[in-house]
């Protein structure tokens, strides 16, 4: 034995036992005044909730989640970094909010440990939907839920399956806009700056291209067209090739912002006035980029917020039994400023 005190005992927390007790009800009575259940008395149902609030009872949320068949959470997977991930993430955690659905928020490399100790900890949860979220536009593999039937939403991301909802940015559509808007400015001889080959984006932005410069009666000649890089130096090295083999290139298409920039850079530097003598547009609409930039610079925006919205709207029709499926290509929308004129 020692010279200390004995440490306090925390007091139990109360049960529903003690608010049936309190309010004089039997307990499931008082069960089913908190639970919103049963034919009760108007009188009754509103003396045990005084009584649990007298006593701070605060029930079990899980047990409440199994009465009423849901949980009000959602579990979100992301393998998303940077730039996009913020627009994205806001627009689900807006549109889940304004229904008071909490989010579970797991970031995780695609298919990977990681990510499979993730879904059965959010399964175990007993979530009501899950919404899986890209890094990139490119397909990946399902996520693999085993015998759960919760649903699963793909944002910004796609998966080989027509039964699989998947919502991505329309790049074709995105790419047309600003080729639409170099062409609606009297631009004719137009290049265009972009990524590495292996994004599928890169891919749907160049078919874009090629559709819109059909529709105009013009065309992408080789010696106009760059791939690199997704950088401020990529875009600055492509217009030094560029110039150098078509010297009359009036007007430049990029696959992202940073590109634009590192072109704008190197335009200046050969003696050539943005937007007077070559016009630039972007993509991605990086506000702190491209508001910065000199000119300010036309952008498209993939409207990822929105997007985002979306995804959580489309789960939360799930959840109530609805089966929408396939890929869904949401509008982009084109910011004019300065450097396109």
């Amino acid at each position: 034995m020692t010279g200390d005190a004995p440490i306090p005992s925390r007091p139990s927390p109360p049960t529903i036992r003690d608010v049936a007790r309190e309010a004089g009800v039997t307990v499931g009575t008082a069960s089913k005044a908190l639970n919103g259940r049963g034919q009760l008395r108007t009188e009754t149902r509103d003396r045990v909730r005084a009584a649990a609030e007298y006593l701070e009872f605060r029930p079990n949320e899980l047990v409440k989640s199994l009465l009423r068949g849901r949980t009000y959470t959602v579990g979100l997977l992301s393998s998303a970094q940077g730039r996009f991930s913020l627009p994205l993430l806001t627009g689900i955690e807006d549109a889940l909010g304004t229904a008071e659905i909490m989010v579970f928020f797991c970031y995780v490399d695609a298919d990977s440990q990681q990510e499979r100790n993730n879904i059965a900890s959010l399964l175990a949860k007993q979530v009501d939907g899950l919404i899986v979220m890209g890094g990139r536009t490119d397909p990946r593999r399902p996520i693999d839920v085993g015998r759960s039937r919760v649903p699963i939403v793909y944002a910004y991301t796609h998966i080989d399956d027509p039964n699989a909802l998947c919502l991505l940015p329309d790049d074709a559509q995105g790419a047309r806009l600003a080729i639409d808007h170099l062409v609606g400015l009297g631009r004719r001889r137009i290049a265009h700056i972009t990524g590495p080959d292996d994004f599928q984006a890169v891919h749907e932005r160049r078919a874009g291209v090629d559709d819109a410069l059909a529709a105009h009666g013009l065309s992408l000649p080789p010696n106009r067209f760059w791939g690199g890089s997704w950088s401020e130096g990529g875009g600055y090295q492509a217009v030094d090739e560029l110039l150098d083999h078509e010297p009359d290139i009036d007007a430049i298409f990029c696959g992202n912002d940073q590109l634009a920039r590192g072109a704008i850079d190197g335009l200046r530097e050969r003696g050539k006035r943005v937007p007077a003598d070559i016009a630039v547009v972007g993509f991605d609409n990086w506000e702190d980029l491209a508001e910065a930039a000199r000119p300010p610079l036309t952008t498209v925006d993939m409207n990822l917020h929105d997007l985002g919205q979306e995804a959580a709207r489309h789960l939360l029709a799930m959840v109530a039994g609805e089966t929408p499926a396939g890929t869904h290509r949401l509008p982009c929308t084109l910011v004019v400023r300065a450097s396109s004129g």
